[in-house]
């Protein structure tokens, strides 16, 4: 039917547009048109058709010619009114789906597989809208499950309760924004439903960028008036920080700029500010970053340390130290030693220190608009991993510190996280609060910024002090989510909760040193014992050649050389090869 009427229509618009000689048309033998053959064939068929219709126009009558285009009119507009009888019942379908769906009523999943087994009756369309259903239909869902749940009271349905609510909101949005099930369950923990689509919706657009301005080079407003010259369009970042700057457009990159290359200004994000801001290291102090690339905070460090006292900036990984150097030596900075330790070592290493900044490596579930893999990617396990690494490393910068009780000054640690998990900021400090002797003070970062930490959250309870940590979220200040909490140590050594055992650590204690001790004198011991033994063995050799330095000591690398590739296929040939060696000449 529908090549017929493709092909009619066609004919139509040969027959009234080019207005020329219609064809005779020849009559079959029941004297009937036959409607379905073409009234004009290809290319070259038309040139002898054109000469045909010259000679046999005189044939055709009036009335037959008017006979044929009233047929064609006939069946054209018959196909127009199918079409538009199509697309009125297909709007009045839509219209009564939209009507049949009650305020407080939500599609759960067999009535949406009922509805498409009506409409798409076979299965292979039923397969296929399954796989890519409209994400307009679930916004629209997910909007009117929030309005039920908002008065949950008036507009829920007789039969279902909020948990059934709450699980088709959860499927909803992971549909909608891309993220796995366990995620979206810690969310809808922190968040209520209208909060919860804020801060989804915050995930889905890029923070905005800001820089720092570096103060032993350079001062805000001069900086501000460079680059402003240079067509970048920016404002102060806010009250609350003296150094920031908000970008808001530029017509030439921020890494490429004089001022940058010059070390005028970091580019760093506005959430970073704050663990610095907390922390306040003043000039003439020890003080250390244990995740210091690629050197943000560090730097800001050493600017309000006015370049003086001691910053150690520690990272684990090696590969992320050229960083590091790079923006400490284009920041002018003077007083930073940067070493490449486990952090859970430096207990042992550095000497104690009067502030520490511990910006830990976590899950980065505040960063997920910068790295939208986090929403599949990242599951609880990746939490939980994390949270145990967090303890140990926030445990050994307090035995880092110095001891409070023999220093005049209150030594600091100040702990944050780009993660907004309870498991990774409320309970890793809960954690240090109960093996350590430190206690939670106030931060110094204004109110307007974030919220405080919580005191409880379904089945956690955390103590009262909490609320002076500050949680920073997407959706309330436009920046990166955020951790910060300033603890202060008051005692050194663990927390006991008896003297006993308190007694049975002092005395572990006492053991390992005298053991650390006693290994190191006997690798100094065992080092001599071997100086001995070669300055014997040169003796030998000079004597055997002579006196002649030269092939003393090529007959010794000699001998060794032949020693060392000797073949050895048990323990017993190794410590043969020894004897060796150790052997006289």
């Amino acid at each position: 039917e529908s090549s017929s009427s493709s092909s009619s229509d066609e004919d139509e618009e040969e027959v009234m547009e080019d207005k020329r000689p219609v064809k005779k048309v020849k009559f079959s033998n029941e004297d009937e048109y036959n409607m379905d053959e073409p009234l004009l064939g290809n290319d070259e068929e038309e040139e002898e058709v054109d000469e045909e219709q010259m000679s046999d126009d005189s044939d055709l009558s009036d009335d037959e010619e008017g006979d044929i285009l009233a047929r064609l009119e006939k069946r054209s507009t018959q196909i127009r009114e199918d079409k538009l009888r199509e697309a009125e019942e297909a709007e009045a379908e839509e219209q009564e789906m939209l009507q049949e769906m009650e305020p407080g009523h939500v599609f759960t999943q067999g009535e949406e597989e009922m509805e498409d087994e009506e409409a798409h009756p076979t299965a292979t369309e039923q397969i296929i809208s399954q796989a890519a259903e409209d994400l307009s239909k679930v916004h629209m869902r997910i909007l009117e499950t929030v309005r039920v749940l908002s008065n949950f009271k008036v507009l829920h349905e007789e039969g279902f309760a909020r948990a059934d609510y709450m699980e088709i909101l959860k499927d909803d949005l992971c549909k909608y924004y891309g993220y796995n099930t366990e995620l979206m369950d810690l969310f809808t923990m922190l968040f209520p439903p209208m909060e919860l689509i804020e801060f989804l919706e915050a995930n889905e657009k890029p923070r905005p960028i800001t820089i720092r301005s570096n103060t032993l080079k350079t001062r805000r407003r001069n900086l501000a008036d460079a680059l402003i010259t240079r067509g970048v369009n920016l404002d102060p970042l806010g009250d609350w920080s003296r150094n920031g700057l908000k970008v808001y457009d530029m017509k030439v990159p921020l890494g490429a700029t004089p001022e940058y290359l010059a070390g005028h200004y970091m580019i760093q994000g506005a959430a970073s500010f704050l663990p610095v801001i907390a922390l306040n290291p003043q000039p003439h102090e020890k003080c250390l970053d244990m995740a210091a690339a690629p050197g943000g905070k560090s730097t800001y460090m050493a600017a309000k340390m006015k370049n003086t006292g001691v910053l150690y900036c520690n990272d684990i990984k090696k590969k992320r130290l050229k960083g590091l150097v790079s923006n400490i030596y284009r920041m002018g900075v003077q007083n930073a030693i940067v070493c490449n330790h486990d952090g859970r070592d430096l207990p042992d290493i550095l000497p104690p220190l009067d502030k520490i900044l511990l910006d830990a490596p976590c899950s980065g579930l505040g960063v997920i608009s910068g790295d939208e893999s986090i929403k599949s990617s990242k599951k609880m396990d990746d939490v939980y991993k994390c949270a145990k690494l967090q303890k140990e490393l926030l445990l050994a910068a307090i035995d880092t510190l110095k001891n409070p009780e023999k220093n005049k000054k209150p030594v600091y640690v100040v702990y944050s996280t780009c993660s907004i998990a309870p498991q990774e900021n409320e309970a890793v400090i809960n954690y240090a609060l109960q093996n350590r002797y430190v206690r939670i003070v106030d931060s110094g970062i204004s109110k307007t910024v974030g919220r405080p930490g919580l005191t409880r959250l379904h089945a956690f309870r955390f103590p009262k002090e909490m609320n002076k940590a500050r949680r920073i979220y997407p959706h309330i200040n436009n920046m990166d989510g955020f951790f910060v909490c300033k603890l202060e140590k008051y005692k050194d050594g663990p927390r006991f909760s008896t003297k006993e055992e308190r007694a049975r650590w002092e005395k572990k204690q006492e053991r390992s040193k005298t053991t650390k001790r006693s290994k190191r004198l006997q690798n100094i011991a065992d080092q001599r014992k071997r100086e001995q033994h070669n300055r014997s063995l040169l003796q030998s050799a000079l004597e055997r050649e002579n006196g002649n330095m030269e092939a003393a000591k090529k007959f010794l690398r000699d001998r060794k050389k032949r020693i060392i590739e000797a073949p050895s296929y048990s323990n017993k040939q190794v410590k043969h090869k020894k004897q060796k060696w150790n052997a006289p000449i």
